[in-house]
Parts: C-alpha cells; sequence; structure tokens
C-alpha cells in the first residue's frame, strides 16, 4: 500500500507558526512578565517603606535596569520576528513538534527546517551576550548600587518579557 504523502500549504503554515507564537511566546512572555514586575516592584515597595533606602538613585538605577531589559527584548523580537516572516516553516515546525508531543496517537517526530541566514553563526553568542549584560547589570545593581538584589534581579527581565509580549502582540493579532 503506498504511503500518504502530507502537503503542507503556506496559509496552514503560517497558522501553526502564529499558534506556536500565541501558545509558545506570547502567553508565558506575559504571565513571567508580570510575575517578575510584581516581584521588582514589590521588592522596591519594600525598600521604600520597610527599609526606608528608596532614594532618586534607586529610582534612576531600576529604571534602567527596566530600559536594558526592554532594549534586550526587543532586540530578541525583532530576531525572531524576522525569522517568523521568513522562515514560518521553522515555528510551524515546532508547532507540529509541541502537538505531537501531546496527542494520543504517536506520531513520526519532524525536525524543524535549518535556518540558513547570513548571521546565523552570530546569534548564540549574541544570546549569550545578552543574558551577561542583564545579569551583570542586576549584580552592578545590587552590589554597587542603590537597588536591592530582588528588584536589582526581576526588573530588567520584567521588561524584556514585557518588551517581547507588547512587540510580537502587533505582529499576531
Amino acid at each position: 500500500m503506498p504511503k500518504l504523502v502530507t502537503v503542507r500549504r503556506p496559509e496552514e503554515t503560517r497558522s501553526q507558526a502564529q499558534e506556536y507564537v500565541k501558545s509558545y511566546i506570547l502567553f508565558p512572555s506575559g504571565v513571567v512578565g508580570l510575575i517578575c514586575l510584581v516581584g521588582g516592584v514589590g521588592g522596591l515597595g519594600y525598600q521604600l517603606i520597610a527599609a526606608d533606602s528608596y532614594t532618586w538613585d534607586t529610582f534612576y538605577q531600576s529604571s534602567g535596569l527596566v530600559v536594558l531589559g526592554v532594549l534586550l527584548g526587543v532586540a530578541q523580537t525583532r530576531y525572531q520576528q524576522y525569522l517568523y516572516r521568513q522562515f514560518p516553516e521553522v515555528f510551524a515546525a515546532r508547532w507540529r513538534m509541541a502537538s505531537a508531543r501531546y496527542g494520543s496517537k504517536t506520531k513520526k517526530e519532524t525536525q524543524p527546517a535549518k535556518i540558513g541566514h547570513p548571521g546565523r553563526r552570530f546569534v548564540a553568542p549574541a544570546y549569550v551576550a545578552g543574558i551577561v549584560l542583564l545579569l551583570g547589570g542586576a549584580i552592578a545593581a545590587a552590589v554597587y548600587g542603590e537597588v536591592g538584589p530582588v528588584p536589582a534581579l526581576l526588573m530588567p527581565w520584567a521588561g524584556f518579557y514585557w518588551a517581547r509580549l507588547f512587540f510580537w502582540r502587533k505582529v499576531v493579532q
């Protein structure tokens, strides 16, 4: 008996890529961003009310941490949007792999499409540099600055995830 070949239409691929973005980028970004924001603002509130150590320098440094997170979140979102526009089959394949894991039938694992663009070799170092920059800024603000350790750690991540949420929201309606 001959095997059936699945034909993927471009609109189906785009739809699956959009579902992947909604489920695995937008939703987690909103939840994690909210948790980081509440924890960071709570830590700053503790500094203001209980510790009585909140100054204008604390405000400037915590705002700088949020802006740093937003800048890195926008950078990552722009790269992922480029992939979404140029290589939607990558996100669609990730969606199919995720849905196959939770499906009742055991399906053959499909490999995601290869991403081939000129700057591909710089992506992993850029991700590592971004994480080092976020953590380094948080450590510097907590150790040498006026921001407590909890808000120093959470505020840049809040900015990062909220930037991802708001910039992806415009693309995926």
